[in-house]
């Protein structure tokens, strides 16, 4: 029998066939473990001339439909997703020396999951959606103070309605990939790819 030890030897999760069951387990893992924000993912992107573009945001939905975050329509990255209509993410949790890889399809989500959404945040989250002209310019921070001095005056009396130009993403795998680290590069890779209703499961070399 392999020694536990043995930078060689397999994992469990190597002989998974579902890939959304080892989604839900690593992340439940990472958030007992995971120091800060394990819902935090990298989202890529690209512009209108192919450049890439990179940012963290947060997990708020997973599951087999797909992974969810928010974000403003007129951001770089909401007209890139807009856009494009597909984008990759990546887990990474240092503290497990672990990742995930999710490439695939991007859709936006109905009207009231946002809006469901959008009424959990603390207040001054719901204001600053109306203040912030995300990822545009300003000629100085008290710009946007004075933004959010507005919105405070202008809902003073009232909820803060979701803005039109805020809404959820979902983007829809078509491929998965696990990785666990292991002693000198030796790292465990498994792939998953979207083969009509199925996935198809691949071990790759580190």
């Amino acid at each position: 029998m392999a020694d536990e030890a043995d930078p060689m030897h397999a994992p469990d999760f190597l002989s998974e066939t579902e890939p959304f069951r080892l989604v839900e387990a690593w992340c439940q893992e990472a958030d007992l473990k995971e120091p800060r924000d394990a819902n935090a993912i990298q989202v890529a992107t690209v512009d209108a001339s192919g450049m890439p573009n990179i940012r963290s945001v947060l997990v708020k939905d997973r599951g087999p439909d797909g992974f969810t975050f928010y974000t403003n329509f007129e951001s770089a990255k909401g007209r890139e997703l807009l856009a494009a209509r597909k984008a990759a993410l990546l887990y990474y949790w240092k503290s497990l020396s672990r990742q995930i890889r999710v490439r695939g399809a991007v859709d936006i989500v109905s009207d009231a999951t946002a809006d469901a959404y959008f009424a959990t945040r603390p207040r001054d989250s719901q204001l600053g959606a109306w203040a912030s002209h995300q990822s545009h310019q300003m000629a100085e921070r008290g710009e946007f103070a004075r933004r959010m001095k507005e919105m405070r005056e202008r809902f003073a009396n009232s909820a803060v309605p979701r803005p039109p130009h805020w809404s959820g993403f979902r983007l829809i795998p078509s491929y998965i990939e696990f990785w666990q680290e292991r002693p000198f590069r030796h790292h465990d890779r498994l792939a998953f790819e979207k083969d009509g209703n199925s996935w198809r499961r691949s071990l790759l070399y580190p």
